[in-house]
């Protein structure tokens, strides 16, 4: 049952990250070698999807092949993207601890920016302009409105909705969709003014929360062309990342996120909820329940596979090779193989709702199966059965459409 550590040229941890020339020191503070940092400049669409893939999609819709039309029918039959809903902005999103107490907008947010991005998709790959009419009122409406998040959950919902919005405007914006000039001003001034202050300085709460916050922030640096906040976002996730997925390089404790106070492994192993790491792809949020563990996995892909489109390959590194394990550690149960022992002790884990909580494997399958030829045997059964993958209602969706062998990039 043990998942060894193979592949040992993908294995750069503790490499020392530069970011436009400035050292930034990894957990461990070894040094590395891996350089990050903006591209001179940037692709466009380049948030998750480029050019390339879409017309893929695009090509494998228009010819009704699977899994893809299957996927695009789906999408098109889901509320979000149902031609008589309309957006729903507020001046004020207000959202407390599970978006509750309060909850002002919570979802109505999240909801419209999946909808935007959902016709945005829907534009690309039909040609037809009443989906891209569709995802700018979206956009119009929330960045003619959007003031301010507030409540314990604000940089959380940040999060969300902001990694949704930076997909679906990069589509809209370079596909000649009609979008005026001067709604995307303010759509960039919304994200600008009221998203990136909220996350672009990142989380000590639970990891999925400052990746999804850098995740939203390296795809609106992206909107924005914006060089010096992707690089501010990049240098969070390279710390964050290697202390959410434990490798047994690491040594005998996982790492420590660089905010986060920690001076000794009994402090890490009580936040993780776990004594013992024997295996590769443990998360910091395993114990608590394999939803939370999903966002962030999905969170870390996403941001790979921004980075890759924007010139720089996270897929060949060591953040490659803890998505790679993690997803591999996690889809065993999903699958119902049974947990060790020695896993969450005292509490065992959580699915959740099961697999409909995981459909979060596209794109880290298609990037480390697909273009590396990586064996992923338990991530490739479940990606297949989870098809199409329809994602949640936060901030993953779609990505059988849009991810499922796509070989164009």
């Amino acid at each position: 049952m043990h998942l060894k550590l193979g592949f040992l040229s993908f294995a750069l941890s503790g490499l020392l990250l530069l970011v436009h020339g400035s050292p930034v020191e990894s957990p461990s503070g070894t040094s590395h070698h891996l350089y990050a940092r903006a591209p001179a400049t940037f692709q466009h669409p380049g948030v998750l999807v480029n050019k390339a893939q879409l017309d893929f999609v695009k090509s494998k819709v228009a010819s009704r092949a699977q899994p893809w039309y299957d996927a695009y029918t789906a999408m098109l039959a889901d509320r979000l993207a149902s031609s008589t809903r309309s957006p729903t902005p507020f001046q004020t999103v207000a959202c407390g601890s599970r978006s509750e107490n309060p909850d002002t907008g919570c979802n109505e947010e999240r909801e419209d920016a999946l909808a935007a991005y959902a016709n945005a998709l829907a534009w690309y790959i039909s040609g037809s302009k009443s989906y891209a009419t569709k995802a700018i009122s979206y956009m119009n409406a929330w960045a003619r409105t959007l003031k301010d998040h507030t409540a314990s959950n604000a940089p959380l919902q940040t999060g969300w909705s902001g990694a949704s919005w930076a997909r679906a405007a990069e589509i809209i914006r370079y596909s000649n969709a009609g979008w005026s000039s001067s709604d995307i001003a303010a759509f960039e001034n919304m994200l600008r003014n009221v998203y990136l202050p909220k996350i672009i300085g990142g989380s000590n709460a639970n990891g999925n929360w400052e990746l999804v916050m850098m995740e939203a922030a390296q795809g609106i640096s992206v909107f924005l062309n914006d060089a010096s906040s992707y690089d501010k976002a990049m240098n969070k996730f390279f710390g964050r990342a290697p202390a959410y997925v434990y490798l047994t390089s690491d040594g005998s404790c996982p790492k420590a996120a660089p905010s986060s106070g920690f001076t000794s492994c009994s402090q890490v192993q009580e936040y993780w909820q776990q004594n013992t790491f024997p295996e590769n792809g443990i998360a910091q949020e395993t114990c608590r329940d394999f939803e939370h563990t999903g966002m962030g996995i999905a969170s870390m892909s996403h941001i790979a596979e921004t980075s890759k489109i924007q010139g720089s390959d996270l897929w060949t590194t060591d953040v490659g090779t803890r998505i790679r394990y993690a997803l591999g550690f996690h889809s065993q149960f999903e699958l119902g193989a049974p947990a060790p022992s020695w896993l969450c002790p005292g509490r065992g884990i959580d699915l959740k709702d099961g697999k409909a909580d995981f459909e979060i494997t596209e794109v880290g399958y298609n990037a480390l199966n697909g273009r590396l030829g990586i064996s992923m045997t338990n991530t490739g059964t479940l990606t297949q059965q989870n098809r199409p993958a329809r994602g949640n209602t936060l901030f993953v969706g779609w990505e059988t459409l849009t991810h499922a062998s796509n070989s164009a990039f």
